[in-house]
Formats: C-alpha cells, sequence, structure tokens
C-alpha cells in the first residue's frame, strides 16, 4: 500500500473543535461507524424504504454542496460537478470517475471503484451504494439551476462491486421523463 496525506483542505478550529473543509463544516468518523449506523438502519426499516429517505435527504445535500463549492471556488457548469466527484473521493467514499457528462442533455455516467459500503458489507449479490444516487442528481440540478436552466434529472444505480462479477459500481443520471 502506498499512502499520501490528504489532498484536501481541512481547518479545525481550536476553541469549537469543528472541522472544515472549503466552504463546509466537516465530521470526521471512521468508515466502520458510519457503516455499521447506515445497516442499523436498513435492517430495521428495509434497503427499498432506506434507499428513499436516503435519496432525498442527498439530493438535498448535494445541491447545498455544490452551490456553496461554486461560490467559493468560482466554478460553473461541468467544474462543479468534476470538483464534486474529486472532493468525494479525497474525502474516502470511493473513486469516482466521471465517464460521460453532457451537462446540456442532463446526463451523466459515473464510475465508483473501492467503495465505502462495498469494503464493509462484501459481496452480498445486491447494490449497497443506493446512498450516492441522490448526490449525483442533486448536483447535476443544481448546476443547471445556476445556469438558468429548469432541466430536473434522477439518478440509479445500475451496478455495484457488492455484486457477484462486478468490480465496480455504476450509476447513470438522465433527465426526468
Amino acid at each position: 500500500m502506498t499512502t499520501m496525506a490528504p489532498e484536501l483542505p481541512i481547518e479545525v478550529d481550536k476553541e469549537t473543535g469543528v472541522w472544515t473543509t472549503d466552504a463546509l463544516p466537516m465530521l470526521y468518523v471512521p468508515r466502520h461507524f458510519f457503516v455499521n449506523n447506515h445497516m442499523a438502519i436498513e435492517q430495521e426499516i428495509g434497503a427499498v424504504r432506506y434507499a428513499k429517505i436516503l435519496y432525498h435527504a442527498g439530493y438535498t445535500s448535494a445541491w447545498h454542496w455544490c452551490e456553496k463549492e461554486a461560490e467559493l471556488h468560482g466554478l460553473e457548469g461541468a467544474a462543479v460537478f468534476e470538483h464534486y466527484m474529486l472532493r468525494l473521493s479525497q474525502r474516502g467514499w470511493g473513486l469516482f470517475t466521471i465517464e460521460t457528462f453532457d451537462l446540456e442533455q442532463g446526463v451523466a455516467r459515473v464510475r465508483l471503484d473501492h467503495s465505502a459500503f462495498v469494503y464493509v458489507y462484501g459481496k452480498v449479490d445486491r447494490k449497497v451504494d443506493y446512498m450516492f444516487t441522490g448526490w449525483f442528481a442533486g448536483a447535476m440540478d443544481q448546476i443547471q439551476q445556476a445556469r438558468g436552466h429548469s432541466l430536473r434529472t434522477r439518478a440509479e444505480q445500475v451496478q455495484s462491486a457488492a455484486e457477484p462479477g462486478c468490480d465496480h459500481g455504476i450509476f447513470i443520471v438522465q433527465p426526468l421523463s
């Protein structure tokens, strides 16, 4: 294993202990803590219901994140989405690669390698990275809104490395019909 220092700026307020990266406060927690909480909720209410709840929460959070980061860094359009995928990768959720991105059409295809969820779940014959789906649509829609466009999208995970025969995840963003 080759290691490196984090590539994202982290500041800690001496008085409050609040961690900040770029324009937003952050939490630094062990992966197992986060995923174990995720799994406990999933067991209690079911993966389908939990995925729906997380989609809407993630959509709103991604919208907010992209809005704040675009303002802080002077980004717009595809650069906001690229920055979002970079920061998600740098923060340990997995390695996100934009395979296709067409802002005019409101479509994207994102590949996920080394998912934090797959590391904990393992091969369980189902998609386990559903937490990310709302993030991609929320990001795309915030960028559209900032451009003055009313196009809205939805995202779906079509493949997970937790499924047999798959070594990475795939997410598709497309316009609402």
